[in-house]
């Protein structure tokens, strides 16, 4: 399968290329978001892609947005992405592209935490807290949270690492009403998401959501959305053990790569989370393609 590094499309301007996407503007209001097989860790880019995961998240980021329509409206404009670059161009654009509204975009991350891992369990050995909100004493790594709690963090510059902040800064950085509502919208999205997916077999321990405003000023749900690359997935088999372990349970998203990354030698040395990243060896590249199409087919019912 071939893969899809960085786009090259000459029949719209460029805004802006992050860690998977190229975003191209469309007249004013509109923007061809393009999906690349790039992939990130710890805040660097691998120098290798993942063939096939940029059209992969883009079935999945379409698939959740059609699952929580009617929580908050979204960015989709509902037309077709090949519909806006030449001829010559579909083939970088069918199937890894949407075609949304442009909006003012929040600048911050609404993450909501189900279950206690990553950065948050690291945060709650040291204040039993996570952001701010208090947790009950004797959780261990992976623990199941009382209730889905709200996280927010703030959106870092390419290569530099997401900062994670408390409810009242965020509301000192965007107003308190406006926090409000992104915090109830981002807890009911995951809330029915994650209820969703564990009748898949898939545990959703975190995630996080990206927000803007549109020129009436309506909150809207923007660029990716429950994806492995923004998501913890954990197959339900597997969890318990784990979890009596204190270990990470297995996954479907980027952690299978960050474990390699953590455990990886680079002339002797462990690697230092810096730029230029390690050269992943092939079978490393097929894994993380094989947990993310996991990953899809389950959620999908997909054989």
């Amino acid at each position: 399968m071939n893969a899809l590094h960085t786009s090259s499309l000459r029949s719209l301007p460029l805004l802006a290329r992050g860690k998977v996407r190229d975003n191209y503007a469309v007249g004013t209001d509109r923007i061809l978001m393009v999906a690349s097989d790039r992939i990130s860790a710890f805040d660097v880019i691998m120098n290798e892609p993942i063939p096939g995961k940029g059209e992969l998240l883009t079935r999945m980021a379409l698939f959740w947005f059609e699952k929580l329509n009617g929580i908050v409206p979204n960015h989709l404009t509902g037309d077709a992405p090949e519909s806006v670059v030449s001829a010559e161009e579909k083939s970088q654009v069918v199937g890894r592209s949407m075609l949304v509204k442009r909006l003012k975009p929040l600048p911050v991350e609404a993450v909501v935490r189900g279950y206690l891992a990553g950065s948050g369990w690291a945060e709650y050995q040291q204040s039993q807290s996570v952001c701010g909100v208090a947790l009950p004493p004797g959780l261990t790594n992976a623990s199941k949270l009382p209730e889905p709690i709200f996280t927010p963090a703030t959106k870092a510059e390419m290569g530099e690492h997401d900062e994670n902040i408390s409810f009242a800064r965020m509301s000192e950085i965007i107003g308190s009403e406006m926090a409000d509502r992104v915090r109830s919208a981002a807890i009911a999205l995951y809330t029915k998401a994650a209820n969703y997916a564990i009748t898949k077999g898939i545990i959703i321990a975190d995630t996080k959501f990206e927000f803007g405003l549109d020129e009436a000023g309506t909150l809207t749900l923007m660029d990716e959305v429950l994806t492995p690359d923004s998501s913890r997935y954990w197959p339900i088999d597997g969890y318990e053990a784990a979890l009596k372990m204190g270990s990470n349970p297995p996954s479907y998203d980027k952690q299978y790569l960050r474990d390699w990354l953590e455990a990886v030698r680079v002339d002797g040395k462990p690697w230092g989370k810096k730029a230029p990243a390690p050269a992943l060896p092939l079978e490393v590249i097929e894994g993380t393609a094989s947990k993310y199409r996991e990953a899809l087919k389950r959620l999908m019912d997909e054989r």
